[in-house]
């Protein structure tokens, strides 16, 4: 497509992102049509990337400064559910009737207003006086407040779908997927655009919790804990039925084919073993991997 910056983003920081999909049936029913509605729009995922790139672009160059997205451009991202036998089927049996639509869809909302917030709450927490006013002057964050304050109103209870990382991915995300998931290799003239990797939310929890539970035993003290905790909380919001992805996004073509899963289990199961040899192996692998990619934030 002409002008699609999804497939380059030269000189942009790597960004990666962990989404988590719900069927329709998790939203409360006066959002339903709207996202059931943004989902049919959806084009193609690439569009979808493309459009939201484009729109980060705009807001940063727009008259009069203000950064924040007005919710108007929002997008949601939608996938299928793989389908489930019936208890005391094979999973090969054939479907019934009723199930011949197939898969369910399911849906990730992008929820601009509310992460922007969050984002600009989070570099504002370490920065004060004239530094913080030039970066985000007062008065666009009192406004951009007020969108926030509307969302919420208008919505209520609010589960924020989608966590987002720069240079580099945290090592607690990848504790969430396995080496045998199923991923996506998106490439384009000889480069891998991105990686995405996919859970069921319920594989997902039950690695987050076998890993908080032998690290709270072995490692209690190791900031991968206190991590793995706030994810575990997170996931716990969200519908049995969901699915988690990992989207590497452009750093994928970095490190990909990446082990760093086979890594953080390997390296979990040996401190709960007590096998400190195998346990700094596995980290050795793991940093000599990412450290460059993180030395990249601060690069000239």
């Amino acid at each position: 497509m002409t002008g699609n910056l999804y497939r380059g983003q030269a000189g942009l920081p790597f960004s990666s992102t962990l989404r988590v999909y719900e069927p329709l049936s998790a939203f409360p029913p006066e959002q339903r049509p709207a996202i059931q509605s943004a989902g049919a729009r959806t084009a193609s995922r690439a569009a979808v990337e493309n459009a939201e790139l484009l729109a980060s672009l705009g807001r940063i160059t727009r008259t009069g400064g203000d950064p924040f997205p007005t919710g108007r451009t929002d997008t949601v991202r939608v996938t299928t559910a793989p389908a489930a036998p019936r208890t005391g089927e094979p999973s090969g049996a054939a479907a019934a009737p009723e199930d011949a639509a197939g898969p369910a869809l399911l849906y990730c909302p992008s929820q601009l207003v509310l992460r922007a917030g969050l984002a600009a709450n989070a570099l504002m927490e370490g920065i004060h006086g004239p530094l913080a006013e030039l970066l985000i002057p007062e008065q666009q964050r009192d406004r951009h407040q007020e969108r926030i304050d509307q969302v919420k109103a208008r919505d209520g209870s609010i589960r924020v779908h989608t966590r987002a990382s720069t240079w580099g991915i945290p090592f607690s995300w990848f504790s969430l997927f396995s080496e045998s998931d199923h991923k996506d290799v998106v490439e384009s003239a000889g480069r891998i655009l991105t990686v995405r990797v996919w859970a069921p939310i319920t594989e997902a929890l039950e690695r987050a919790r076998y890993a908080v539970a032998n690290l709270t035993l072995a490692a209690p003290d190791l900031d991968m804990l206190d991590d793995l905790a706030q994810l575990t909380e997170w996931l716990e919001l969200f519908h049995v039925g969901s699915m988690v992805e990992l989207d590497y996004g452009a750093v994928a073509d970095k490190v990909y084919p990446d082990d760093s899963p086979m890594d953080i289990r390997l390296g979990i199961e040996c401190l709960a073993e007590g096998d400190m040899t195998g346990a700094a192996a596995a980290y050795r692998r793991l940093a000599s991997r990412w450290i460059p990619i993180r030395q990249l934030a601060r690069a000239s």
